[in-house]
Formats: C-alpha cells, sequence, structure tokens
C-alpha cells in the first residue's frame, strides 16, 4: 500500500462501534514511535493465548485475516484460563478499566489491545497515541519484579503477572 498518495479508510460497524472510522497513514507494523517497542505483534499475541480468548472475536473483518489463522478464541462468552499462555486469568474487566478512566470510548473501546492493534495496523492518532503509549511503558515495571523474584526461564514464577504482560505486548517468556 502506498501512504504517498492516500491513506486506506477503515470503516468499523461490530458490537462496539458503529460507522466509526480511521485512517492507515502509516504502513503496517512499521514506523512507530521511537518510545514504543513492544516485543510482540498482535498475531503472535492471538496465537500465544490472551484474555481468556474472548477479544475481538466479532471484529476480525477490520484486520488481517492472517492474525486469526491460529488465534486461540472462547467457544463460548465466559474468558477461558486454559486458553491463555500461562493457563491463569489475568485481566479486569472492561467495567473496572472503564471506571478507572483507561478507556477512550471514542477511539477503542475496548481498550489497551484495540489501540494497538490498531496502531500496528497504521493509524496515528496524536493524543491517543502518547497516553497509550506511557501507559505501556508504565505496565514495564512488571518485568522487573519478574526478573528479581523468578530464576531465568522459571514460566511457572508469577503466571499472572507474566500473563499481565502479555497482554501489554511484553514477552516474559524470555526471562
Amino acid at each position: 500500500m502506498s501512504f504517498e498518495n492516500r491513506p486506506q479508510i477503515i470503516i468499523v460497524n461490530d458490537k462496539m462501534q458503529k460507522n466509526y472510522t480511521y485512517a492507515l497513514t502509516e504502513p503496517e507494523g512499521e514506523n512507530f514511535d521511537p518510545a514504543f517497542k513492544p516485543e510482540l505483534t498482535p498475531k503472535k499475541m492471538l496465537e500465544m493465548g490472551i484474555f481468556g480468548g474472548i477479544y475481538m472475536r466479532d471484529c476480525r473483518e477490520e484486520f488481517p485475516a492472517y492474525w486469526f489463522k491460529n488465534a486461540k478464541f472462547a467457544r463460548g462468552n465466559k474468558k477461558e484460563a486454559g486458553l491463555n499462555y500461562f493457563k491463569v486469568l489475568a485481566s479486569k474487566s472492561l467495567d473496572y478499566w472503564r471506571k478507572k478512566g483507561w478507556i477512550n470510548e471514542n477511539h477503542d473501546p475496548r481498550g489497551w489491545f484495540q489501540w494497538y492493534c490498531r496502531y500496528y495496523m497504521g493509524r496515528r492518532l496524536d493524543y491517543e497515541d502518547k497516553r497509550q503509549i506511557g501507559r505501556w511503558r508504565a505496565y514495564k515495571r512488571h518485568l522487573a519484579q519478574v526478573r528479581k523474584n523468578c530464576y531465568k526461564g522459571d514460566l511457572q514464577c508469577r503466571k499472572r503477572q507474566r500473563q499481565a504482560l502479555l497482554h501489554w505486548a511484553y514477552d516474559s517468556t524470555k526471562i
């Protein structure tokens, strides 16, 4: 796709957004803010197992089909710990995130991972990108806790914290 001419316009119609549009102004997976260096792609995160398998099941048309080829999705409407990489549930409810003010209902009503998927695809929103990148950077403190309290390669140590890190595109399997 050539971004020199016109950006691609995405129109979203799913359970949580109707007629939401955004432009892809950067090539997929490229030209990230220098302060943002995620260790995992959205595709890899979905393959490893995140959010108990209930995330993004109704909005696959918005993203490339290859992201979902080996994604781990729950069959029902309840989170399944066994689908997560570390076999534990490690996320709060969407209502919890809303109450904390961490959800931008206008742009990404599903939260940080939805923002990351759209950012990865090439959407850029100056204020929101800075806000979300700041949240991602702050989450890095959990990596230090895993390093401090776990032997290298002991994936059974701090499994909830490791799963939560995975939800934020940090690969704690290498610690």
